[in-house]
């Protein structure tokens, strides 16, 4: 009885893991730019959207661990690959919010102790 439910328990937490991170992907892929994907050299938008489309759709009708796991891989390969790429050929790369130069800190430039 406690173990059916703690099954159930983690079945569930799985299931909203995976759906969480498909509608993530799916949603960032959908907000970046067409020309972004060609500039950063990967597939095109559509291809991501329509990846990324099934593997929402999969997660939410369909209770299949493997294809589930295959969505997740497709997810984390936008996350670790063409996510930062398209933010470096958006501008968006780098964590710094105004520009500036690679020796500045968070108060202003660093001098060396000058």
């Amino acid at each position: 009885m406690l173990r059916a439910g703690f099954d159930f328990g983690l079945w569930l937490v799985l299931d909203l893991v995976f759906l969480g991170t498909s509608v993530t992907a799916l949603i960032m892929a959908a907000m970046a730019r067409e020309d972004a994907y060609r500039a950063a050299d990967k597939q095109k938008k559509s291809f991501w959207l329509i990846i990324l489309g099934i593997t929402v759709a999969v997660n939410l009708f369909v209770s299949v661990l493997f294809l589930s796991i295959a969505g997740l891989i497709a997810s984390i390969v936008f996350f670790v690959d063409v996510r930062p790429a398209l933010k470096q050929v958006s501008g968006g790369g780098g964590g710094r919010r105004g520009g500036g130069s690679s020796s500045d800190g968070p108060y202003g430039p660093y001098n060396g102790g000058r």
